[in-house]
């Protein structure tokens, strides 16, 4: 498929994808939709591609949800409905390769099916992070619903509730556990594929049956996903031992956070 709502680059084991609506500041349309469901599958299938990054092109912006203008493709029938989610979200496409996220700027409703599956979240200080549907008197479920399993739920449901009338900072969102880090915006596009490039240097069964693991463990009890992450190990184990010599892993190398 031909892409024109976002850019796509590998290079060096890591898959860069880039929001390129900065005009609508980057909200999906029915073209995005379907521009991600087939890069998902590309991003799974291809083994060069270890890491995936996500970022957004201009400057106001990480992405603001649904372009209310264009809006997307739903079926007459609604039991036939299906959520965006299922295009964007890379865990619904079983994706089990990592996606690191840098948000600058606003990222606002829709813009939490990419954040609610990344597994690193990283952000710029000009961040800001909220939910308009119920200004517009929309239900806010699909969001807040993947966001309470990423932040406490007290905090979900303020961003859920308190609509257009207050932004979660990129300071709070750091307290909160929504990042893990805050940048200046200069240097934000960097360190994000710094940290893709630490993780794409590692053995890739290594990290997508680690990836995999800890995401399905979500859906299951404890002693069911811990069933289910030993067999992992089984399976994963003698792939990722034979990808790499043991006794070249350097050990003096680190960082402290």
């Amino acid at each position: 498929m031909e892409l024109k709502t976002v850019l796509f680059e590998v290079t060096d084991h890591v898959a860069t994808i880039t929001l390129n609506r900065p005009e609508v500041m980057n909200g999906f349309n029915q073209r995005m939709l379907e521009e991600f469901s087939a890069l998902w599958q590309t991003v799974r299938t291809d083994d060069d591609v270890h890491v995936v990054v996500l970022r957004g092109a201009g400057e106001r912006a990480f992405c603001t949800g649904m372009d209310v203008k264009e809006g997307i493709d739903r079926h007459p029938n609604v039991w036939s409905q299906t959520d965006p989610g299922e295009f964007l979200s890379p865990k619904l496409n079983q994706v089990w390769k990592p996606l690191v996220c840098a948000v600058h700027g606003m990222a606002a409703g829709g813009a939490f099916y990419w954040l609610n599956e990344a597994d690193i979240v990283i952000c710029s200080d000009d961040a800001t992070f909220f939910d308009p549907h119920v200004s517009y008197g929309l239900t806010a479920a699909l969001e807040p619903i993947g966001l309470a399993r990423r932040i406490p739920l007290g905090e979900a449901l303020r961003i859920a509730l308190l609509g257009l009338d207050e932004r979660v900072s990129a300071a709070r969102a750091l307290q909160i556990g929504l990042v893990s880090e805050v940048l200046p915006r200069a240097e934000l596009w960097e360190r994000a594929d710094g940290i893709a490039r630490i993780i794409a240097a590692k053995p890739p069964a290594a990290i997508q049956g680690t990836v995999r693991a800890i995401w399905e463990s979500l859906d299951s009890t404890r002693t069911q996903a811990l069933r289910t992450g030993l067999s992992y190990t089984q399976i994963g184990n003698p792939v990722g031992k034979a990808e790499i010599d043991r006794a070249e892993v350097p050990r003096a190398q680190w960082t402290l956070r």
